[in-house]
């Protein structure tokens, strides 16, 4: 019997941040995986076009014919995390996967490896705070928070708030 293209994705994406034996996550992953990514930064746009191509290396890497189940779904925040990971670790070296979880570290989501139903009030708190970008200016509650910075992160695309991360963290 074939599996689900959607679930074939899904676990596609999963085996691009999970180590062996991590299923615990698999529940933050869902969340994730079932949550649109929403951009309030007109910039952030390309995100979503990220995403696109996220999809066509499952298609390609998966030899699946492309489907509209996947193709014509709006971007999930799973998928704009593993993407912007892909982008981060082209441009730094470190792997995809480290990126990924720096990421979930810095969002406070990376202590869900076993969900509870009360956790899930608290996961989506974060996802909308993230999303809304109603953080603080230094970047702290979003993906790079900072320890000094001029500029209020809230207001910049996810980009330029990488850009000045690594800058901040004295990675550049």
């Amino acid at each position: 019997m074939n599996e689900p293209i959607e679930n074939k994705y899904f676990n596609w994406l999963c085996a691009k941040v999970l180590e062996v034996n991590t299923e615990y996550y698999y529940p933050l992953m869902e969340i994730l995986f079932n949550k649109e990514f929403v951009w309030v930064v007109p910039a952030d746009k390309h995100r979503a076009e990220d995403v696109i191509d996220l999809r066509l290396d499952f298609f390609r890497e998966s030899f699946t014919k492309k489907d509209p189940t996947i193709t014509t779904r709006m971007p999930s925040l799973l998928e704009v995390f593993i993407a912007f990971a892909k982008r981060a670790s082209f441009q730094t070296g470190a792997a995809v996967m480290d990126w990924f979880w720096e990421f979930m570290a810095n969002l406070n989501l990376d202590q869900f490896n076993h969900i509870l139903e009360s956790d899930i009030p608290i996961i989506e708190e974060i996802l909308y705070t993230f999303t809304w970008r109603i953080y603080d200016p230094s970047g702290l509650g979003g993906m790079f928070p900072m320890n000094h910075t001029k500029r209020d992160q809230t207001k910049l695309e996810i980009w330029y708030q990488f850009c000045e991360y690594l800058d901040d963290r004295g990675l550049v």
